[in-house]
């Protein structure tokens, strides 16, 4: 921990943004739907209400989802499970092989609506309509790495469901809360040359601690690689690592928070680990009313800056009339504070780099046999 705490968290990644339903809804201001059938059709908003429950079927790839098991997140996802939450339903998603197979479950009615980056032409082939699931903001999304192209694809534009939907998306981009999303999801967080570094590090040192990672993440209900990836972005998974603050060891635990978790010797790799992992996962339990995923954005900052001070922060966000347990904003605060406050640079890199981290070490190939 880099400042003056430490946090953990269940990586079960879910939901980043919620706008207000009646701001939604009865939006009139949503940008030209692509539609390529006007022909009545059984509305799926109504059946969406009516179940409680919203199917999307999306493609995984960086843009869209990453997902490992039960564990979703990414850009895409979060901006669908937001855009479920303003209705206040389920969000039920699926991932398919390919956009093919995507537009198939629409077209069938086995899917409210795909998110997808297929062609226009191959919406057309099958009737369906499409917008822009960033309402053109092409700029964030490419400065961040991520796919400017987009879509959410329905079965009818002469559907409520897709009329809010996009009602949804172009007030998120005037809200800022799409730029912000693209931020917290950058692809470029860390240069192509730095991961090979990383990669080096990795291959090197992970075999080294990975059993003390995993039995105490068994412990603590944890993700390993999670873990992992907090020691990496703390100390680059080096034992004897100290700062100039006084932390010290592979998780970076200040002398009181070790003693506190029953450590008796920083540097000792096994007794880091687990204090680590003990405070982290106390810090899971202090945001518990928090739902996830941001409970584990919510832990892992205070991992970074300690609970107090994310304290002070939430209680100005609610002064400004806004909710302090929502990720997004306590993200929009820190990033939008950066400039004059370095604890806040750092927290916003912390979590991003240690987001970034996860999913390298999950996706590749090399990391996942260690």
């Amino acid at each position: 921990m880099h400042s003056s705490s430490t946090s953990g968290s269940r990586l079960c990644l879910n939901s980043f943004f919620s706008l207000s339903l009646k701001t939604l809804a009865l939006s009139t201001a949503f940008i030209p739907l692509h539609s390529i059938s006007a022909s009545k059709t059984a509305h799926q908003f109504d059946s969406v209400v009516n179940s409680s429950k919203l199917v999307v079927v999306s493609v995984a790839n960086p843009t869209t989802v990453f997902q490992d098991g039960q564990i979703k997140h990414g850009f895409g996802y979060d901006l669908v499970r937001n855009y479920a939450d303003s209705l206040k339903v389920r969000l039920e998603f699926k991932t398919v092989k390919d956009n093919a197979a995507a537009l198939e479950m629409v077209q069938q009615g086995k899917a409210n609506f795909a998110m997808t980056t297929a062609s226009i032409s191959s919406i057309e082939a099958k009737q369906l309509t499409s917008f822009s699931a960033t309402c053109g903001e092409t700029v964030s999304m490419q400065k961040n790495g991520l796919s400017s192209d987009l879509n959410w694809v329905f079965k009818s534009a002469n559907d409520p469901l897709s009329d809010t939907a996009s009602g949804y998306i172009c007030r998120a981009k005037q809200a800022g809360t799409l730029q912000k999303l693209a931020s917290f999801y950058n692809r470029n967080v860390v240069k192509q040359e730095s991961w090979d570094s990383i990669q080096r590090d990795l291959s090197n040192r992970m075999p080294i601690y990975k059993a003390s990672f995993k039995s105490t993440a068994q412990k603590y209900d944890l993700d390993w690689h999670l873990l992992a990836a907090i020691g990496y972005q703390e100390s680059y998974l080096k034992p004897n690592s100290v700062s100039p603050t006084g932390v010290r060891g592979i998780m970076m635990l200040t002398n009181s928070t070790a003693k506190a978790m029953g450590v008796s010797n920083r540097t000792d790799p096994a007794q880091s680990i687990q204090g680590g992992a003990k405070y982290y996962d106390q810090m899971l339990s202090r945001y518990a009313h928090i739902p996830l995923p941001d409970r584990n954005w919510y832990a892992l900052v205070a991992y970074n800056m300690g609970p107090g001070a994310v304290s002070q922060i939430q209680k100005r966000i609610q002064s400004q009339g806004k909710n302090p347990n929502k990720w997004v904003n306590l993200y929009a605060y820190l990033d939008n504070n950066k400039a004059s406050n370095g604890r806040y640079r750092q927290a916003v890199q912390y979590v991003t780099r240690i987001r970034a981290y996860v999913e390298h070490i999950k996706t590749t190939p090399q990391l996942v046999k260690i």
